[in-house]
C-alpha cells in the first residue's frame, strides 16, 4: 500500500508566452491521505489551480510544460502512465469540482444527460446510470430531481449549477475529489450548505479532498491541513489551526492580517446630498416577480450594501437602475430626475456618471481587446474626459491602484486568473471617474489582501471625491468592513435595512440572523464553535 493517498514531490510548471518564460509552480511537494481534506490558501497567481490542474493532465502543452516532479496517486506516478490508462483515472478515481460552474457544464445539453454520460464513458449501462443520476441529483440537495434531469445549465441558480456538478464529479465516488474555489460565488448560506454536503459525502465514500482557495473562512470550516502558496512556491505548510495561530511566514501572516471583518465598523452618519430615491420599483420576468416594491435613499458619500441569497433580486435591482433592464413601474429619481423616464440621449450623457463592476468578468470584458483598450475604451466614448496622449499614463495608474503592473496593459483577459479580472473591470469602471459605481459581487473572486486593497481604495475614492457605492455582496465580512448601511433583500423585497451596526449586532429579523449565522470566520477556534451550534 502506498503511504499516501496523493502524493506530490518536487512539481514544477512553467508557460512560454510572448513576454518570457513564466513559472507558474516552482519545486512543490504536499501529499494528502483518504478521509482527509488539505487546503491550498493562496492569492490569484500563487500557482493553486495549476498544481491542481497537473494532476489533472488538465495543462495545456504547449505552452504549459511539466518541467519536473512527480504526481503520485496510490503509488503510480500520474506523470508517467499512458494516454489510455490517464482517461480511466479521470474522472473515475479522481474527480474535480470547478470554479465557474457554468463555463463547465456544456450549456446544449440536460444535466441529467451529463450526469450520466460520466458514468456511460466508464462502463456503466445506461439504465443503470440513469437510476444513479437521478439518486445523486436528489443527493445534493436539487429540488425535483425527475423534472431537474431535463432540465439545462441556465435554468438552474448558481447555487445548484454548483450543485449539479458535485453530483457529476461524484458519480463513479471517486477517491479524490479537487474542489477548485467551489463557493466563490455562492451566497452565505448556500456556501454554508455546500462544505456541508462535502463534508458529509466525504464521510460517505471516504475520499480524500484538495479544495482550493482564498477564503479563509472555507478552510476553518472544512480543511484538516492547509498549505500555503506563492508566487508558484510552497511557503508553509501545517494543520488548519498551527498555520492561522501561529503563522511563520510573512506571506502568511499577510493573508491572516488581511482576513475581513474584523475592523472597526463605519458609523451610519448623513453624508452630503440626496443623490438617489428609489420608489416602488417593480420588475417581472413572466410569472416570476424579481422585484416586489424596492425603495430606498442614497446620500452623497455613502456605501449602500445589498445582500441576500440568489435570486433575493440584487442583481435585477442593479440592472434595472441602469437601464440595462426596464421596471414596469416605480420611480429613480437621480438628483431629482427620474432615471426611468430618460430619453437614450439624456441617459448616454448621464452613464458616465453611473458604473457598474459585473459578477463575471469573463463575460464582461471583451476578449479581443487589450487590457489598454479595455480601460481607455470609456476615453473613447466620452473623449471629453482625457486627452488621447495622457490615456498611457492614466491607464498605467489605474492598474497599479487596483493591485496590477502597468506592464500588464499589453496583455489580453484570458492571459489573467479571475481575480485579476476583476480588478480589470474595476479599473475600467474609475476610468470615467463617475458619481455612483454599482458593484455586483465585485470582490468576491479575489483573494483576501486583494480584497482588502481593493475595499481601502474604493474607500479612498469615497471619501476623496464623494463617490458613492451600491454594494451587492455575499461575503458579510467585507459588507461589515465597507459599507454605510445594509439592505436585507429576499424574494424581491427588503426584509430589513439600517447601519452596518445596527444590522450585524442587533439584527431584528429571522432572515438577517440566518445570513449572519451561516458567515464563515477565518479563526478555526470560532468556526468551531460555530459548528458546534449548528449541529
Amino acid at each position: 500500500m502506498a503511504e499516501h493517498l496523493l502524493d506530490v514531490r518536487n512539481l514544477s510548471v512553467e508557460f512560454h508566452t510572448a513576454s518570457g518564460v513564466v513559472k507558474a509552480v516552482r519545486n512543490i511537494s504536499y501529499h494528502l491521505d483518504r478521509g482527509e481534506t488539505l487546503a491550498i490558501l493562496g492569492e490569484s497567481g500563487s500557482g493553486k489551480s495549476v498544481s491542481s490542474a497537473a494532476i489533472m493532465n488538465l495543462i495545456d502543452m504547449p505552452p504549459g510544460r511539466i518541467t519536473s516532479g512527480e504526481i503520485f496517486l496510490d503509488g503510480v506516478d500520474l506523470l508517467t502512465m499512458k494516454p489510455q490508462d490517464r482517461r480511466a483515472v479521470n474522472g473515475k478515481r479522481i474527480a474535480m469540482i470547478f470554479q465557474d460552474p457554468l463555463s463547465h457544464l456544456n450549456p446544449v445539453y440536460p444535466v441529467g444527460w451529463q450526469i450520466r454520460e460520466a458514468m456511460t464513458a466508464h462502463g456503466l449501462s445506461k439504465d443503470a446510470a440513469e437510476a444513479e443520476a437521478l439518486r445523486l441529483l436528489g443527493r445534493v440537495g436539487i429540488p425535483d430531481p425527475q423534472a431537474a434531469m431535463d432540465k439545462y445549465p441556465h435554468q438552474f441558480s448558481g447555487g445548484q449549477r454548483q450543485r449539479v456538478m458535485i453530483a457529476m464529479a461524484l458519480a463513479l465516488r471517486p477517491d479524490l475529489l479537487i474542489a477548485d474555489e467551489p463557493t466563490t460565488a455562492l451566497d452565505v448560506t448556500v456556501q454554508a450548505e455546500v462544505l456541508a454536503l462535502l463534508k458529509e459525502l466525504q464521510r460517505e465514500i471516504g475520499m480524500g479532498v484538495l479544495i482550493i482557495t482564498h477564503d479563509l473562512g472555507v478552510v476553518a470550516e472544512i480543511a484538516d491541513r492547509v498549505v500555503v502558496m506563492e508566487k508558484g512556491a510552497l511557503v508553509e505548510s501545517g494543520t488548519v489551526r498551527e498555520v492561522y495561530k501561529n503563522p511563520k511566514h510573512p506571506y502568511t501572516r499577510r493573508l491572516i492580517a488581511a482576513a475581513p471583518g474584523k475592523g472597526a465598523m463605519h458609523e451610519d452618519e448623513a453624508k452630503g446630498e440626496m443623490l438617489l430615491s428609489v420608489r416602488d420599483v417593480r420588475k417581472t420576468y413572466g410569472a416570476f416577480a424579481a422585484l416586489k416594491g424596492v425603495s430606498f435613499d442614497l446620500m452623497a458619500g455613502q456605501t449602500l450594501a445589498i445582500v441576500g441569497e440568489s435570486g433575493s433580486g440584487k442583481s435585477t435591482l442593479a440592472r434595472v437602475l441602469l437601464r440595462l433592464d426596464e421596471p414596469d413601474s416605480g420611480q429613480a429619481l437621480w438628483k431629482g430626475r427620474d432615471l426611468f423616464q430618460l430619453s437614450p440621449k439624456e441617459l448616454y450623457r448621464l452613464r458616465r456618471d453611473l458604473q457598474m463592476v459585473f459578477q463575471d468578468p469573463t463575460q464582461s470584458l471583451n476578449p479581443r481587446m487589450t487590457v489598454f483598450q479595455l480601460v481607455s475604451e470609456a476615453w473613447v466614448i466620452h473623449p471629453d474626459i482625457l486627452p488621447k496622449a495622457k490615456w498611457r499614463e492614466r491607464v498605467a495608474e489605474l492598474l497599479v491602484q487596483v493591485g496590477l503592473s502597468p506592464d500588464h496593459m499589453r496583455r489580453y483577459p484570458h492571459q489573467f486568473s479571475g481575480g485579476q479580472r476583476q480588478r480589470i473591470a474595476i479599473a475600467r469602471a474609475l476610468a470615467l471617474e463617475p458619481r455612483l459605481i454599482i458593484c455586483d459581487e465585485a470582490v468576491s473572486a479575489l483573494d483576501v489582501s486583494v480584497q482588502a486593497q481593493v475595499i481601502e481604495l474604493l474607500d479612498r475614492l469615497r471619501k476623496d471625491t464623494g463617490i458613492s457605492f451600491i454594494f451587492i455582496a455575499h461575503d458579510l465580512p467585507v459588507v461589515r468592513d465597507f459599507a454605510d448601511q445594509v439592505m436585507v433583500m429576499q424574494k424581491g423585497e427588503i426584509v430589513e435595512i439600517g447601519g452596518v451596526r445596527q444590522i450585524f449586532d442587533a439584527p431584528r429579523e429571522p432572515y438577517t440572523r440566518a445570513l449572519l449565522a451561516a458567515s464563515l470566520d477565518p479563526d478555526p477556534d470560532i468556526q468551531a464553535a460555530h459548528r458546534a451550534r449548528r449541529a
